[in-house]
């Protein structure tokens, strides 16, 4: 006989023995966390997974995040009630709800359209109703409507680029990893002027590139 998983309880593990043990204490992202149901935001079969330390299979060759990574990366975006938010990457639309508790609103833009589509009928059922999910290709033609007091970038890119500056108000912060295996880099940008940033160097992780993301030239010697 199977034993159904107690989500509640292993979403308190979660928030205790993953995401704070992870030096996210940031309370909101705790409670957004605490509020969303993960587990309605993954592929059916994986389900049981949902709250486990792990990157899940969503599609495409493309994955979830794992649980301490997207808290952390909510953390260091230092969101605040009133800020707007884009998010390059709708995937599952775990995280663009987390976005949705945290923000006014948010623009999320996802490559594949049936990820999109399935992404929007999750959010609504999960109530979440201050998003717009767009489809389109965030590295090549897409354009934002407005700039954003917050940008998350859901893949790693290789190498920076300015593929996303014009989407951040001054002022305004950008999430992303760059590098490429075995060693990526989570950085944070923060627009200082119409021409100006400051970086922070997070933390190391391993997460798949975004779709055409343009590659180091390597060298012949």
């Amino acid at each position: 006989m199977s034993v159904d998983l107690n989500f509640e309880q292993a979403r308190y593990n979660m928030i205790e023995q993953q995401i704070r043990t992870w030096e996210v204490l940031d309370q909101r992202v705790l409670d957004a966390v605490a509020a969303t149901r993960r587990e309605d935001f993954v592929p059916a079969e994986f389900r049981r997974l949902a709250l486990a330390d792990t990157q899940l299979p969503i599609g495409h060759g493309e994955v979830t995040m794992a649980p301490k990574v997207e808290a952390r990366m909510l953390q260091s975006l230092q969101i605040q009630p009133g800020d707007t938010a884009l998010e390059i990457g709708t995937g599952s639309g775990y995280v663009t709800a987390l976005l949705g508790r945290l923000t006014s609103w948010v623009t999320s833009v996802e490559l594949y359209a049936d990820l999109s589509a399935a992404a929007q009928v999750r959010l609504d059922a999960a109530g979440i109703g201050n998003v717009t999910l767009a489809v389109g290709d965030a590295l090549r033609g897409w354009r934002a409507p407005a700039h954003f007091d917050v940008v998350a970038v859901t893949g790693s890119v290789p190498v920076m680029s300015a593929a996303f500056d014009d989407h951040v108000k001054v002022g305004g912060r950008l999430f992303i990893i760059v590098g490429e295996e075995p060693v990526m880099e989570a950085l944070l940008f923060t627009r200082t002027g119409p021409e100006s940033w400051a970086s922070e160097s997070l933390f190391e992780t391993v997460l798949p590139p975004l779709v055409g993301a343009v590659k180091p030239r390597k060298f012949a010697f």
